[in-house]
């Protein structure tokens, strides 16, 4: 994920934080620093670390149990609203989803297990200071919080847990595909409920989720039903075979020629040998434009170690390596390492329409 950096790597699972959490951490210091002192920033500094040591050890749930699977995550990120784990891909048999899915809230429903049996044992189990304001444990803080965050994830909508949870479920009898139409419409009708609450009675950042909810519902239900509109069919049936490419010792402005005669969004850049070496994107080369000058060479802003694809793969699989690699276009090489093609998710939503069109799965398109 941009704007993230590594901090630690366990068990092979990268552990990184996106900047904004930092940002958070800040506003919380400047808002309780001014009311508590220093004394009360640092306090309320280490509770929300706390808070996000029990999501980090939440995200390795779903990623210790999805590694039993044969599934292996890339890295767990750090956000202010929560966690993500990016993981290869997502198990469709029901059984496997349903238990990757709910190990992240089992692991909360561990830690405040452990946090009221500590609480049980110091001798300050008492419900009455959950009642009361002016009290503060932060021992009952983190074991409200958990107990929040299995609520939470619980509802069933994506993209929280919930909603892979009913995916599941509902996948035991049903195709998977109609399984996550359900779940996803299900997801946005509670979205739009918490949202037209949240507007008459709750606080604005509720508003914030359930658009969060809304959109995620709708991302996650597109995905999947894309994905089986092209089962069965190759890269080579979607993919670009008629695209401009830059040399990697081409200039922004030599770039900026490119970009505007044609509408080409994504250029690969290539070695002396005629390998794919890099992409440049639209929007990287216009940023960088006005910062870095028409003379910086592309090679300087292009994306690499971008994953290839090859014609023959399935366009299913393609849109699950895409999907992780984070980037508008991939690659298409031959054997000999050759950039044969260019995949990218417009092309396919160009062949879905000419399918539809036809009623039947084209043999062949070509953008």
């Amino acid at each position: 994920m941009r704007w993230s950096f590594k901090i630690a790597r366990i068990g092979g699972i990268e552990v990184r934080i996106h900047v904004t959490f930092f940002l958070l951490l800040a506003v919380l210091a400047s808002f309780y620093g001014a009311q508590g002192g220093a004394s009360g920033a640092l306090k309320v500094l280490i509770f929300f670390l706390l808070v996000f040591l029990c999501v980090l050890l939440h995200e390795f749930g779903h990623a210790f149990a999805a590694k039993a699977y044969g599934i292996k995550t890339a890295d767990i990120t750090l956000l202010p609203i929560g966690g993500v784990a990016r993981m290869e891909r997502m198990p469709e048999k029901p059984a496997q989803e349903f238990v990757v899915a709910i190990a992240g809230p089992l692991v909360n429903v561990v830690i405040a297990a452990a946090l009221l049996f500590v609480l049980g044992v110091t001798g300050n189990l008492d419900f009455s200071d959950l009642l009361d304001p002016t009290k503060f444990n932060a021992l009952w803080a983190l074991l409200y919080t958990n107990v929040m965050m299995v609520i939470f994830n619980l509802i069933p909508a994506f993209p929280l847990d919930g909603g892979r949870v009913l995916r599941a479920l509902l996948a035991t009898r049903l195709s998977y595909a109609r399984a996550t139409q359900i779940a996803a419409t299900v997801g946005q009708a509670l979205a739009l409920l918490m949202g037209v609450w949240a507007f008459y009675k709750g606080p604005a950042l509720l508003i914030l989720i359930a658009i969060f909810i809304y959109m995620g519902a709708e991302s996650e239900s597109s995905f999947v039903q894309m994905r089986y509109a092209t089962s069965g069919l190759p890269v080579s049936s979607a993919m670009m075979t008629r695209f401009d490419t830059l040399n990697h010792r081409a200039t922004l402005d030599q770039a900026i020629d490119a970009l505007l005669g044609s509408s080409q969004h994504e250029f690969p850049v290539l070695d002396d040998n005629g390998g794919f070496a890099g992409l440049l994107t639209k929007h990287a080369l216009l940023a960088s434009l006005r910062k870095l000058g028409p003379d910086t060479p592309v090679t300087d802003v292009m994306l690499t170690g971008l994953p290839t694809l090859v014609p023959q793969m399935s366009l299913d699989r393609a849109f699950v390596v895409i999907r992780e690699a984070g980037a508008p276009a991939l690659p298409v090489v031959d054997n000999a390492g050759q950039l044969v093609g260019l995949f990218t998710a417009e092309n396919v939503g160009e062949l879905i329409m000419v399918q539809s069109a036809l009623g039947k799965k084209s043999h062949r398109f070509r953008g």
